[in-house]
């Protein structure tokens, strides 16, 4: 062999060992590229799950809440109208009332 396809066996080498390269590289960006995309679909799953399960819970804490506040008014409601209305004893205390206030205001 001499020099000349010596050095041309060489550079032949060396472009078979830039595609290897670009080919590895084009693989690992590939592999990179594969494994950020099942990531980004894994967290949005994971995502999706949980907001569920918190809009699961936020219904059901929303519609006990509604329900214990309910109660709580029809019970104060019931205590009021249980409550006896005294109309005599209102009219004595609003006169004394108005009269001390419009005597205030003199």
């Amino acid at each position: 062999m001499d020099d000349h396809e010596v050095l041309q066996h060489l550079l032949d080498l060396e472009g078979q060992a830039n595609a290897l390269v670009d080919n590895a590289q084009e693989e690992a960006d590939r592999r990179v590229s594969e494994g950020e995309k099942q990531n980004r679909l894994q967290s949005e799953d994971a995502y999706a799950r949980e907001v569920e399960v918190l809009e699961k819970a936020y219904i059901m804490n929303t519609a006990s809440v509604r329900e214990s506040y309910r109660k709580q008014l029809d019970e104060y409601r019931e205590k009021l109208q249980a409550q006896p209305a005294n109309m005599e004893e209102f009219s004595v205390l609003a006169g004394k009332l108005l009269i001390k206030n419009d005597s205030l205001c003199k």
